[in-house]
């Protein structure tokens, strides 16, 4: 009885991407195309070079990641028009290094929001946390009533600079899955199938993730060369140090950006001369994209000598409270 049992289990696991019964020969299906991260385009009037410091920044209003440093270009996305702060869709941030640590309750909204998003996607309800120094996900496998699973999962950096995951434990139900995948000859592929997902392969029983496409704007694209984990967080080095740190101001918190064109609002910069400091750096600079004029509007500017901005900005969530209509 038990062993029939843990066959039905497997079977019904290795039809998860076939949408049905068991058949004896799954017709074929085509190759999903590949997504590709959006090409940057030749910035006219010269680069502009982007530096961060101790930034937490709102992809949206729940996924925030907290850019501990980060050194790189601000590319346009399109031919004919100027990065702009007005549309997050305008520009790349093209990283040659960074620390950037997301936490579980971020990670977990990015998963079910955007990499397992769609309505088709095999992954639904997912929850992530950190136990034992790797990465736990739970959620359900969506297949007829859904099949509960759990993994316990490593995370290293690929050559080519993405997130590989792999599943040290996984339980599906209350069956151990890997011993049974290897015994009936089932691969990850057909556990889950990746084609109604965002940034998001298999590779053999790996899976890999691409952050430049499971992430929401502003796109950051750059090769991932360390993982770690820190307390509740993931964080994430790209490239490497490089010799001789920049100089920054002592204890501030702040995004500057040198060169080329940009604008913002109805202001349009050449060779760009402007960093937004943290006005408490007592705590990370809290930045929102989508309501950095709320923050201009409640913080104030200085020109330097050279015709240079230095714009002192509140953090979003110490003015969002005011910007949220009455009830």
């Amino acid at each position: 009885m038990l062993l029939a049992l843990l066959l039905a289990t497997v079977l019904v696991l290795a039809s998860c991407s076939a949408g049905g019964g068991i058949a004896k020969t799954p017709p074929p299906t085509p190759e999903p195309v590949a997504e590709k991260a959006p090409e940057p385009v030749e910035q006219p009037g010269g680069e502009t070079r982007v530096e961060m410091v101790n930034i937490m920044i709102h992809l949206d209003p729940t996924l925030l990641l907290h850019i501990r440093r980060l050194s790189g270009k601000l590319l346009r996305a399109h031919k004919n028009q100027a990065p702009t702060f007005d549309d997050k869709q305008s520009y790349i941030i093209d990283v040659d290094s960074a620390e950037i640590a997301i936490g579980m309750a971020s990670m977990t909204h990015m998963m079910n929001t955007y990499v397992f998003g769609d309505a088709d996607a095999p992954l639904k309800d997912l929850q992530l946390s950190i136990e034992g120094g790797r990465v736990k996900q739970k959620g359900t496998i969506k297949k007829g009533p859904g099949i509960s699973f759990e993994m316990i999962n490593e995370m290293s950096p690929t050559p080519d600079g993405k997130i590989r995951i792999h599943p040290k434990h996984m339980r599906a139900g209350k069956v151990p899955v890997k011993g049974l995948m290897k015994l009936f000859g089932v691969d990850m592929a057909k556990l889950i199938n990746t084609r109604n997902t965002k940034g998001l392969s298999v590779d053999d029983n790996d899976l890999i993730l691409d952050p430049a496409l499971a992430l929401p704007p502003p796109k950051m694209r750059g090769r991932i060369t360390g993982l770690r984990i820190e307390g509740d967080q993931v964080v994430q080095t790209f490239g490497e140090e490089k010799a001789g740190p920049a100089k920054r101001p002592a204890g501030a918190n702040f995004m500057s950006y040198r060169g080329g064109v940009m604008r913002f609002g109805r202001l349009t910069m050449t060779d760009t001369d402007m960093r937004l400091m943290d006005a408490d750096p007592r705590d990370p600079f809290d930045f929102s994209p989508d309501h950095y004029k709320a923050q201009l509007v409640a913080g104030y500017s200085k020109t330097t000598v050279s015709g240079g901005l230095i714009v002192y900005m509140p953090d979003y969530t110490k003015i969002s409270k005011s910007l949220s209509p009455p009830r």
